[in-house]
């Protein structure tokens, strides 16, 4: 958005379609209103500005917020990330169902107990609660007993998991296990582990995807989540999850190895 205003300010062309898409939605009702175009090729037209103060409104709302309640005064607080990120955490010596807690702030981690040699991150609540389960899951995909006196068990759903300062946190371990969801979002948030942890990232899968095509039963949300679910498999040297997700046309939510 911050580039189409550059644009329009040094009297440049733009894709106007892609603009309006961008625009908030205030904004967008009252294009007409604030903007006069000029299409001067395919797909590129010079734009005029009508209403100063309302472009001068839309600039300090696009402006890159320093803060969380700063973006909040904006209108959006997810446009800036929060000072501190709370993790739920399994180990060995718990005397209850109730995880430890990690507190990750920008400068400081408070977790109180000695971490294990590894972790398995696991992304939804569910399968979380069931660690257990997902560890005899990802023993048996891995080849290897992962066990929790030295395999720590961390939920990493809503893409907490990938901020700055916790991929920090995780290259405490020496291996990270990635148990999430297979479709865009799960090899997503994996690739994004992967460039920050590189050889310590460890993506759960079974080596041969034939026997689970059956639980491959979530319909993507549109071709366009579908086809990156596929390059990113390609891209992470997933082959075989990219031939199930073109033989099924469907994603496999982790829940399903609940029920194996």
């Amino acid at each position: 958005m911050n580039r189409y205003i550059k644009k329009i300010l040094g009297g440049q062309p733009i894709n106007y379609g892609a603009f309006l898409k961008q625009l908030p939605e205030p904004f967008r009702r009252l294009h007409k209103d604030l903007f006069a175009t000029e299409k001067v090729q395919a797909n590129q037209w010079l734009v005029r500005v009508l209403d100063d103060a309302a472009f001068a409104e839309l600039q300090n709302v696009m402006e890159a917020p320093g803060s969380r309640v700063e973006a909040a005064k904006k209108g959006n607080s997810h446009r800036h990330g929060t000072d501190v990120s709370f993790l739920l955490v399994y180990r060995d010596g718990l005397e209850s169902d109730r995880p430890y807690v990690v507190v990750i702030g920008s400068d400081s981690v408070d977790f109180g107990f000695q971490r294990a040699r590894s972790v398995l991150v696991v992304e939804n609540e569910q399968n979380f609660y069931h660690y257990r389960q997902m560890l005899n899951f990802a023993s048996e995909t891995l080849g290897r007993r992962l066990e929790l006196p030295e395999c720590d068990v961390v939920l990493g759903g809503g893409n907490r998991i990938t901020r700055g300062a916790v991929l920090e946190w995780l290259k405490g371990y020496e291996d990270v296990f990635c148990a999430f969801d297979y479709d865009a979002g799960g090899l997503h948030m994996f690739s994004t582990i992967a460039a920050s942890l590189h050889e310590r990232a460890h993506f759960v899968q079974p080596a041969n995807w034939q026997p689970w095509q059956s639980q491959f039963r979530k319909v993507p949300d549109s071709t366009e989540r579908f086809i990156k679910a596929i390059a990113l498999a390609e891209n992470l040297g997933f082959v075989l999850l990219a031939e199930a997700f073109r033989t099924t046309g469907k994603f496999m939510e982790q829940e399903l190895v609940l029920n194996e």
